[in-house]
């Protein structure tokens, strides 16, 4: 099967990068100390910013203390984060000024992972800073898009999260979902538009003498 973009929008973690024991160790830590259930609180956080969650499940607490206590863990924390499979290669056979991006992190901890793995530098670079509203809002896919000067619709966005797959799907944009992190019927009651295993699966075909992207998937 092969879909057609002119430019892609990648989300990080679960994506591009594996950070995901070093999340589920820092919401562990934080669970923990507040006598909440860390798996619950894990999942929770899985694809949103950090301050979300906090202000969801302590509402009383000062979020802004906890939110830079949650960064400070998370940044010190890079065991293990590792590129997912066939994430360099696609990145090094797209032209850099085609894609970008789209992160629910800090820019801080989303400089540090993208380093931590070894990733190629995004010219464009859209985190929790440069949005009012967060993943399943379709602002930061609009801003994205908008970096890239392209509209919405002529961009692939790739995710694992059904927040952001929602994300992607209300910014107007056709939605790649990966197996990284949650089931084939999550994925898809999100609006997930197709569903493969990791960036292992997709192939960017030899390139036109126009701009448009052409990506081959296998199961």
């Amino acid at each position: 099967m092969n879909i057609h973009a002119l430019g892609v929008l990648f989300d990080l973690d679960g994506v591009l990068v594996d950070s995901t024991p070093a999340v589920a160790r820092c919401w562990t830590k934080w669970a923990l100390l507040h006598g909440l259930v860390p798996d619950d609180v894990v999942r929770r956080a899985h694809g949103r910013p950090s301050m979300v969650t906090l202000r969801e499940l302590l509402p009383e607490a000062d979020h802004e203390a906890e939110n830079r206590q949650m960064e400070r863990w998370e940044i010190e924390d890079i065991e293990g984060v590792v590129p997912l499979p066939g994430v360099m290669s696609l990145l090094q056979a797209i032209p850099p000024d085609q894609w970008a991006i789209v992160t629910s992190c800090t820019r801080p901890l989303a400089e540090v992972r993208i380093r931590a793995a070894g990733l190629p530098w995004p010219k464009q670079l859209v985190t929790s800073a440069d949005v009012q509203r967060f993943k399943p809002d379709p602002d930061p896919y609009l801003k994205g898009a908008e970096l890239l000067t392209l509209a919405p619709a002529n961009c692939l966005v790739v995710e694992d999260a059904p927040a952001g797959i929602r994300a992607g799907k209300t910014a107007g944009a056709a939605v790649l979902a990966l197996r990284t992190t949650e089931s084939d019927p999550q994925l898809s009651a999100a609006g997930a538009d197709w569903i493969v295993n990791d960036l292992a699966s997709v192939q960017l075909l030899p390139l036109a003498d126009t701009r448009r992207l052409t990506f081959s998937l296998s199961a």
